[in-house]
């Protein structure tokens, strides 16, 4: 048991998938005190109910099997299909009764415990023929709670059936001064209400039995801490492998970001906190997009590649700080930033064209507009002095 190879207490509730595995196989709650209270209670009302058109249909059934004619009874041809027709009118005088004793039969499985059917529970196990086991079982709080519960309802049963006693005495003595059909009558009526009160007191039994069994099959499905983290790694995945795979694809996905920074046009910084790379392809009705974006340690990545690269590098800590938080890699820029960003691509594109001896003014005062950028960036821009 997972108790005596870890050492540990079985503490914690069952989970949902340990309570699975259990119905899985065959392991779920039943009181049989539930089951019997049950089939006695409606065999008891059934015949309440039906005990006068079954008696009628049984009487009926043998009046007329005594009434055979005298031609009839030496027919051997016709002898069997009387009894059968006998035989069939019994058992549909009877199919009341039946009908709900079956419904009896799966009502408690039902009502506590659900529908279960297993192998398993049928399955033929050595250690089942083991004496030690076996002693244990019989000296366990199951057996005691057993034993518990059998003497309960004989007590019960007992006193039930001495105040029911006294309390039909007059009626059993009317019966004497009744004609035989009325006294059959009125004995079978008593005899049933009498099993029906009988019947009633295994509701007590019931009432302790079912709380028991609910509580001793969580008890037995109980688990160690151990086995609750051993689950939650089966089913959601060992928390330090989920977290090496993010770990790598990230280090995936910025390997593919830093290769397109080769082909950007332009990188704009913070200077140091804030990388962006963009490209701009000179077609209809396009506009600049990120490439690759990155803050402290990826920023300064970009910028290598950058310079490794013969890429521009242009520091605007406002417009890099907007186009970081505005835009997603591989999306184009929002159109509030497209005066900005344009006046940064002129001023590259006429480097490029420039001869040594020409003069390229650089922009300045980029006028960023609020909506562009995030919390507290106002005051940023404030202490750059851009």
């Amino acid at each position: 048991m997972a108790e005596e190879q870890t050492g540990q207490e079985r503490t914690e509730q069952p989970t949902e998938r340990r309570l699975q595995e259990a119905r899985k196989k065959g392991q779920v709650p039943r009181s049989k005190e539930l089951n019997t209270m049950l089939s006695l209670l409606l065999a008891s009302i059934s015949l309440l109910v039906f005990g006068g058109y079954i008696s009628q249909n049984l009487m009926q059934i043998s009046v007329e099997g005594f009434s055979i004619p005298r031609e009839l009874a030496f027919d051997t041809a016709q002898l069997p299909f009387q009894f059968m027709y006998m035989a069939s009118q019994a058992l549909l005088a009877l199919s009341p009764f039946m009908a709900i004793m079956l419904v009896s039969v799966f009502a408690g499985p039902l009502l506590m415990g659900g529908w279960s059917f297993s192998l398993e529970t049928i399955s033929f196990k050595l250690e089942k023929l083991d004496p030690i086991k076996g002693l244990a079982r019989i000296v366990s709080l199951k057996s005691l709670v057993e034993l518990t519960k059998a003497l309960a309802k004989f007590v019960l049963l007992l006193g039930a059936a001495i105040l029911v006693f006294f309390s039909i005495d007059q009626q059993l003595l009317s019966l004497s001064s009744m004609t035989p059909k009325a006294a059959g009558l009125e004995a079978a009526t008593i005899l049933v209400q009498v099993l029906l009160i009988l019947s009633a007191t295994t509701i007590l039994i019931v009432a302790l039995d079912v709380p028991f069994e609910l509580w001793n099959h969580s008890k037995q499905l109980r688990m160690t801490k151990q086995e609750i983290k051993d689950e939650m790694k089966e089913t959601d995945g060992n928390p330090q492998v989920k977290q090496r795979i993010r770990t790598l694809q990230r280090q995936l996905a910025e390997g593919r970001m830093m290769e397109d920074v080769k082909t950007a046009d332009v990188v704009i910084t913070n200077p140091t906190h804030y990388a962006v790379a963009l490209q701009y392809l000179d077609r209809p009705g396009s506009a600049p997009k990120v490439l690759a974006k990155g803050k402290d340690l990826t920023a300064l990545r970009i910028r290598s590649i950058a310079a490794d690269c013969d890429i521009p590098i242009f520091e605007a800590p406002p417009l890099a700080r907007a186009l970081y938080r505005s835009t997603e890699i591989g999306y184009e820029i929002p159109h509030v930033l497209y005066m900005a960003v344009a006046r940064v691509l002129a001023y590259v594109f006429q480097l490029k064209n420039a001869t040594p001896t020409d003069y390229v003014p650089k922009p300045t005062d980029f006028d960023i507009p609020v909506e562009a950028l995030g919390e507290n960036d106002e005051d940023e821009v404030d202490r750059d002095g851009n």
